[in-house]
């Protein structure tokens, strides 16, 4: 394997400016930056990672948590990530929590024995073995949360508005003459679930609709819909609004096992677009989130912190967008 000071002694400079060129290639003049380089290609030349860990402290990996690695939602999150990762000079490790606090702090004790540079975690936890860090640290700790913004947490943090986005739903709803809305929420426990319910229920209360509103806690999944639709189409509800698109889905599937279709005797609102959205029968009206600058931003604000910029950025509420498609329609 060639060596570091292989790669030097043919490229006519120092070790330290063959490890600037591969860790900061902007520190080096444009014209000794290429001939180094062309001499790492010419010997295939690759950096002890392993070494470059000791002797700078950095690991060269931020590690990713997600509450359910099987949700399609959080694997756009974590393509942005890595994409924007990849260009920091940084590797993504991804953590399947589970919902699981005990596994969130065995990931956590990654960032605190130096394993990886940072932790973005997307769920609304912050794991209690770095509350003290970020109690200490503040905006400045290594953490940044994705998706379900808490002011408590008090980390940096990319989300869109869950209430704006929550009116709007119910908003098309009514907007389409519906005035018996179902709404099958997330877990209260969760952030954006709350967030979500409280822009529904202020839509519908705008309309003096706010007796009216039918409220069902659900879990993200299509089951818990599916389980639950039966009561909601028993209370007369003529739209439907669920805060993931995989309730949705199973919500639509328990509208056909009761003999009904969508939209002609419920119109059904997803959140998140996944993917499968627009292919779904009916296609499915949906929120749509930017899942994948979601990722991108929250490496950006964590690359920010290890990098030590002075005008950090503790939140970014991206845009989201109502995308309607043939599972809601127009009635009376």
């Amino acid at each position: 394997m060639p060596t570091i000071i292989q790669v030097a002694a043919m490229a006519g400079v120092s070790t330290a400016t063959v490890s600037r060129v591969l860790s900061h290639p902007n520190r080096v003049a444009e014209e000794t930056r290429r001939r180094v380089l062309d001499v790492v290609d010419s010997l295939g030349y690759k950096p002890n990672v392993a070494a470059r860990t000791l002797r700078t402290l950095r690991a060269a990996k931020i590690l990713v948590t997600v509450p359910d690695i099987s949700n399609p939602f959080f694997a756009s999150v974590i393509r942005g990530a890595e994409e924007a990762a990849r260009d920091a000079g940084y590797a993504v490790v991804v953590g399947d929590t589970r919902h699981d606090p005990l596994i969130e702090d065995q990931y956590a004790d990654m960032l605190s024995g130096r394993e990886v540079d940072g932790l973005i975690f997307l769920g609304h936890r912050l794991p209690d073995n770095l509350r003290p860090l970020v109690s200490k640290q503040g905006a400045r700790a290594p953490v940044v949360n994705g998706c379900e913004y808490s002011p408590d947490i008090g980390v940096p943090s990319v989300h869109i508005d869950n209430a704006a986005a929550g009116r709007d739903a119910v908003e098309h709803l009514i907007g389409l003459g519906h005035r018996d809305i179902g709404v099958i929420t997330g877990p209260p426990v969760s952030p954006i679930s709350r967030d979500r319910l409280t822009g529904a229920m202020q839509a519908a209360e705008c309309h003096g609709l706010g007796d009216r509103l039918q409220v069902r806690i659900g879990d993200y999944s299509a089951q818990s819909a599916f389980d639950l639709m039966g009561d909601l189409i028993s209370r007369g509800v003529t739209g439907l609004f669920c805060f993931s698109d995989e309730m949705a889905m199973g919500a639509i599937s328990a509208i056909r096992q009761a003999g009904l279709t969508c939209p002609d005797d419920i119109s059904v609102i997803g959140f998140d677009d996944l993917p499968l959205a627009r292919f779904f029968q009916p296609g499915l009206t949906t929120i749509a989130q930017p899942k994948g600058l979601i990722g991108h931003h929250a490496v950006d604000l964590l690359v920010g912190i290890l990098s030590g910029t002075d005008n950090l950025v503790n939140q970014i509420t991206l845009p989201h967008e109502l995308v309607v498609r043939r599972s809601t329609r127009k009635i009376g």
